[in-house]
């Protein structure tokens, strides 16, 4: 019997009046496993040349995370100079992470959620973009909680009142006005959050410009008035258990853990790039220079603050709310303050909605992914796990237990295994007709790897979550959390790999072919769109 397509209950008409938009004449339909932002990209919205990319790792890398894993390495107790050659080993390694979890996005035109699928499975898939979104909230959190700050001072600035309350919530841990401010700080962040991916090259400049201008400013200030790099450099160090090598790794572990998010769907971003290499040489220059230029200009103007107004403050936002008490509310300083906020809303309004755009394709895109993140960033409660710098420093490098043997799996499964070679039509197909269906869709090659990159690290965590003060020799490893979890998972996966191949090895391209999608009767997606909408039934079977 053939069905109509139109929506009979009140229920199907409101699921089908929520779906997410898509385009006029386009060649895909919404479903389980497609929509506008999952397809790869088309070329008409591949916009992004060689300085995007280099802007873009303006906004990434000089930012209030570089500028906090800097100063707050201090804390660990290394010297400033120990403290930057952790910052430079660790920007190093972000940069060439950035180029090769990039490269599918460059070749293939599509995002982490995609690639996800023909290294875990069509359903297998769902794990890895689960576990990032879950990181991707309190990365939400952390920044809507500066980006709080950041509105707490400029108002503070405008009603000395407001910038002398003193109400706390959350136990004293929360300043009332902190709280107000975020919530203003969020009526922005929707706001701004309508802007598209293909569009933001010219709010990337102007945020990188003002907030380049911040960090000369407070650098200016700093040196000028304690005429140096501050007390902090003349002191000794004093690491935790007296090894500056475990302290130093440690710190580059944590600044790994900082952007192992945004290396292993760096892809996101790539997919936009209007020719290939575009991404390349940007990533391996601009990633690292912005990350050591900012993280060593928070170190400098943390060591000369200290002098200056007696304290060590490693948060800037608590600096320049120190420096407007310091100066009798004078204004200095609010333009950083606003170039900051900006930043923050330009980044968080993309990278938290590419996250959850592939759990429900039919009904979430990036732009709702947003809206849903930002809500639960909200309820993360971030002032908790920024209390203090050492809860700031575990919470980072938790992160990487779980991302790292992610970023192993996906570079041994596409650069060792596959050779770049895959077919991209079957990412879109969920029935066992794909040859990344697997076992009902699941890869269990992929789970055993990620699952054995993860277990040398997880003792050493739950020791250290239990008794901050416990030492030995899982606590060690897990200091070296991401390069522990990246190599071994890397080396699980392939030697499993070799000696188990999975289906499909060699079938497809290296590159993306650009009739895919295209306007046309009887496409692949258009086939298993109306079998799963229009018929009910599941049409798969049992796979390797």
């Amino acid at each position: 019997m053939v069905q109509s397509d139109r929506p009979g209950s009140a229920k199907e008409r409101f699921l089908k009046f929520i779906e997410v938009p898509i385009d006029a004449n386009a060649g895909y339909k919404n479903d389980h496993w497609t929509n506008r932002d999952l397809i790869p990209m088309p070329a008409e919205r591949r916009t992004y040349a060689i300085w995007s990319y280099f802007i873009y790792w303006c906004i990434s890398g000089l930012c209030i995370s570089a500028y906090t894993t800097g100063s707050t390495l201090l804390s660990y107790g290394l010297t400033p100079q120990q403290a930057i050659g952790a910052l430079v080993v660790g920007a190093l390694c972000t940069g060439f992470l950035s180029i090769s979890c990039g490269w599918m996005g460059e070749r293939h035109h599509i995002g982490f959620t995609v690639a996800s699928r023909f290294t875990w499975g069509m359903r297998g898939a769902y794990f890895p973009i689960i576990i990032r979104s879950f990181t991707t909230i309190f990365w939400d959190g952390l920044q809507a909680y500066w980006g709080g700050q950041a509105t707490a001072v400029v108002i503070g600035a405008i009603i000395p009142g407001f910038a002398h309350m003193k109400h706390t919530l959350a136990g004293g841990i929360l300043l009332l006005k902190d709280f107000i401010a975020m919530i203003i700080y969020y009526i922005f962040f929707i706001a701004i959050m309508r802007i598209p991916p293909e569009r933001l090259q010219k709010p990337f400049i102007v945020s990188s410009i003002m907030f380049g201008g911040t960090l000369l400013g407070l650098l200016i200030w700093a040196v000028s008035n304690v005429h140096g790099p501050g007390p902090l450099f003349k002191e000794p160090g004093e690491p935790a258990n007296g090894s500056i090598g475990w302290a130093m790794m440690f710190g580059i572990t944590a600044i790994l853990g900082s952007w192992g998010g945004g290396t292993l769907g760096q892809s996101d971003w790539t997919r936009y790039a209007n020719r290939p290499y575009a991404p390349t040489l940007s990533q391996l220059v601009a990633a690292p220079l912005t990350i050591i230029v900012c993280a060593v200009i928070g170190i400098i103007v943390t060591s000369c603050a200290q002098q200056i107004i007696g304290e060590l403050v490693w948060e800037p936002f608590q600096l320049l709310s120190a420096l407007q008490e310091f100066y009798n509310d004078s204004p200095r300083g609010l333009g950083c303050v606003c170039a900051q906020l900006g930043i923050s809303i330009v980044l968080n309004s993309v990278s938290a909605g590419m996250d959850l755009a592939g759990i429900m394709p039919r009904y979430m895109n990036i732009r709702r992914g947003a809206y849903l993140l930002a809500f639960l960033g909200l309820a993360s409660n971030p002032w908790q796990y920024l209390s203090n710098a050492a809860t700031f420093l575990t919470v980072l490098s938790g992160f990487g237990i779980f991302l790292a043997p992610f970023t192993g799996v996906m570079l041994a499964d596409y650069l060792a295994v596959r050779r770049c070679v895959i077919k991209l039509e079957d990412c879109y197909v969920g029935n066992s007709t794909s040859i990344y269906w697997y076992w009902h869709g699941l890869h269990w090659r992929a789970l055993v790897a990620w699952a054995i990159g993860v277990f040398p690290t997880m003792p050493g965590m739950i020791m250290t979550v239990r008794n901050p003060a416990a030492y030995n020799g899982w606590v060690r490893t897990f200091h070296m959390t991401f390069f522990v979890g990246l190599f071994v998972s890397f080396a699980a996966f392939w030697l499993i790999c070799t000696i188990s191949k999975p289906p499909g090895l060699g079938i497809g391209t290296n590159y993306h072919d650009e009739s895919m999608f295209q306007p046309a009767e009887g496409s692949i997606s258009d086939k298993v769109s109306t079998i799963e909408k229009d018929e009910g039934i599941d049409v798969t079977v049992s796979g390797v």
